[in-house]
């Protein structure tokens, strides 16, 4: 396995400007490359090393390029595009993409840069900036087993923590979805907590108390999922049907305050649903079940 020291770095923004210097802190060969000059500029005397004058002359100097970009694509078009980085990388350099891409177009990538022998690994971080900064990301990686083995040691220069996830657009398709599951709990913790605030609730006693309620051990992944639903035991000890009931009282709740229940309402129709089809009286991690069936799939390890 050749070590992979030259790296190219495309996009030096808000993200992408701590991350780049993470890179160029353990001493790996570093060019970058961003729309803005200056940017660039910047970068490079800040942290000593070299501006790339353009794309084509980035992947001429490149083992590895690390793109960090808004959308696939912008990543698209830099790699695959007339004046590209692809038209003068070498054969056995490997394109990382960083960016929150589709997972789709990554594979396409993928696709494309495999008659030329080049690999694609999607390597997509949580954490916002400041866990870029101090160089603890928690990245996937995603592509052909060796290519994601060359990269490991530069993801390590930017994150605490590299999870392989198979094959290329693997990671991607994670990333989107822990976003999704992130945004989904946001928006329900705050429903869940207006209609409270509305009932008359303090909003930092909610707080305090939910803390314990929902989080760590109590979090449905840790407590359901993990050692239940895959492991097909469904064993809780709570009724699928009285999980629907008590959901069924946060929306009356809701209703005869006025208060805005839009999830609670759609949760409370698919709990009800997955009782009906499944049997209210089963075990309320069998709702798991509901989704399984409609998407011919099961969540066992």
């Amino acid at each position: 396995m050749n070590k992979i020291n030259k790296i190219g770095f495309i996009g030096i923004g808000n993200m992408g400007n701590p991350m780049a210097a993470r890179v160029a802190a353990v001493g790996f060969d570093l060019s970058v490359y961003d729309i803005n000059p200056e940017a660039s500029a910047t970068f490079a005397a800040k942290h000593g090393c070299r501006v790339a004058a353009s794309l084509a002359q980035l992947g001429r100097e490149a083992e590895a390029v690390i793109t960090m970009l808004p959308t696939d694509k912008i990543v698209n078009a830099v790699i695959l595009g007339d004046d590209g980085v692809a038209a003068t990388l070498a054969r056995g350099s490997v394109v990382v993409d960083m960016s929150t891409s589709d997972p789709v177009a990554t594979q396409a990538l993928a696709a494309a840069l495999a008659p030329r022998g080049i690999d694609v690994v999607d390597a997509p971080v949580m954490g916002g900036v400041v866990f870029a900064r101090d160089g603890t990301l928690d990245i996937m990686a995603a592509g052909d087993d060796a290519a994601v083995a060359r990269v490991t040691p530069l993801l390590h220069s930017m994150g605490r923590s590299v999870t392989p996830c198979g094959a290329a657009g693997n990671a991607h398709a994670l990333k989107a979805l822990a976003n999704y599951i992130n945004a989904c709990a946001l928006i329900n913790v705050v429903e869940a907590m207006t209609i409270g605030r509305k009932f008359g609730l303090d909003a930092k006693m909610m707080a305090d108390a939910l803390l314990p309620m929902i989080n760590g051990r109590q979090h449905p992944l840790e407590k359901k999922i993990l050692p239940q639903v895959m492991t097909r035991h469904f064993n809780t000890g709570m009724a699928m049907g009285l999980v629907a009931k008590d959901i069924g009282i946060a929306v009356a709740t809701a209703k005869s305050i006025g208060a805005h229940a839009p999830l609670a309402e759609l949760t409370h129709k698919l709990w009800l649903e997955a009782a009906a089809k499944i049997g209210g009286h089963l075990d309320q991690t069998e709702v798991a079940k509901l989704w399984e069936q409609a998407s011919g799939v099961t969540l066992q390890a």
